[in-house]
Order: structure tokens, then sequence, then C-alpha cells
């Protein structure tokens, strides 16, 4: 079953953090590209700033990151707990890839100049622009029969992704979206989701 042949509504329902992942990739790499692509070019944004970025990692680049997260976190981790945060490195290493979330600042000074009176408010929007994009690709993926979970270890990968990758530095690392065909069993051992009653979230007047 994929993108095409899921709702949009069965998407969202079924979209779940999933931590257990393996190296495998229910789609392909062009399949991914393309899904990657159409989000970056549909997604809307604040006064169209069109400031997402987004860094693709699979595979081999995908374990550089991690390992570039783990490096870190080892000389800030106490020793004494150091073990649960090894645990969670292997597990988002022992996925297939990560998706970056940036957030260029240019176009988002740009607007502030062209509309002052809203200045103060750009770079609210433009968390508002990275999350809907962080939303539509993990709900994209999980269309696809892959499972995610989003990560937030910025501001600590963000120098060295920048050398390794030759991301501009400027840009603002906001989220990582870890990405892998589910493991065995990984489905169904969910816990139901916890929601809050809809009617204390929701308020409708003159339907």
């Amino acid at each position: 079953m994929g993108y095409e042949s899921v709702s949009f509504k069965d998407a969202i329902a079924n979209r779940r953090s999933i931590y257990s992942l393996t190296k495998k990739s229910t789609i392909s790499d062009g399949k991914l590209k393309e899904i990657v692509e159409q989000a970056v070019k549909d997604v809307p944004s604040a006064f169209n700033s069109q400031s997402a970025r987004v860094v693709v990692l699979v595979k081999e680049e995908h374990d550089k990151f991690w390992d570039i997260v783990t490096a870190i976190l080892k000389a800030h981790v106490p020793e004494s707990k150091w073990e649960h945060t090894r645990q969670r490195m292997e597990g988002f290493s022992g996925a297939y890839g990560t998706i970056l979330f940036y957030e260029d600042p240019e176009p988002i000074k740009t607007l502030q100049s062209k509309f002052p009176n809203y200045a103060d408010k750009f770079p609210q929007w433009s968390e508002h622009t990275s999350a809907m994009h962080q939303f539509t690709l993990w709900t994209a993926l999980e269309a696809e029969g892959l499972g995610a979970n989003l990560q937030h270890y910025n501001p600590l990968p963000d120098q060295k992704a920048a050398d390794t990758w030759n991301i501009p530095l400027e840009w603002s690392l906001k989220a990582q979206l870890v990405f892998g065909e589910p493991a065995e069993g990984a489905r169904e051992k969910l816990a139901d989701k916890a929601s809050e009653p809809v009617e204390k979230r929701a308020l409708f007047f003159g339907l």
C-alpha cells in the first residue's frame, strides 16, 4: 500500500512514534526523493517565505550523523547515565535514514524588512513553516509503511553537520526525523493513543 493508495485521514491516524526500526526501507531511494521534493515544493509557508530546508541522509550518511551526535553526547553525559543514552543512539543508528529539518533565516530577514509591522512575528511563523514540513513528511512516510520518530538534538551537531555535508552554517536546525522499516511486531506493541476528549479541544459554532 503506497502513498497514493492510503487516504490522508488514515495516514494521520496511523502515524505514531516508532523507535524499533531497521536499516531497510519499504520504498526506493528514488521514491523517497520524490516524496521529499514534493513536500518542499507544495507545503505552505508564511508569506510564501519558502524558508524550509531539508537534508536527507540514508545508509552510511545516516550512520555518520548519529556517530557525530553520539560522540558529542559521550563528552557531556555522565558515565552513570551513559548506558541509557548509548542505547538510544544505537536505536537511531539502527534505522535507514534521517531527515534534517532546517530553516534558512535569509527569507525571514527579507520579509522582516519588507513588512516591518510583522517583524517580531516572522521567527515564530518560521517555526510553523518547519512544523508543517515535519508533519507532512512524517505522514507521507507513514503512508508508505515506514516508521519514524522525531528528535531534537540540535544544536549539538549543527557545526559538525555543517562541516560534514557542506550545509550553510546560518541554517537553523529544528528537528531530525529518523525513519526506517519497522522491526517485526513494532507496530503491534504500541500502546493505544492517549488522547484528551476532542470536546475539550475543539469548539464549533454555527454548524
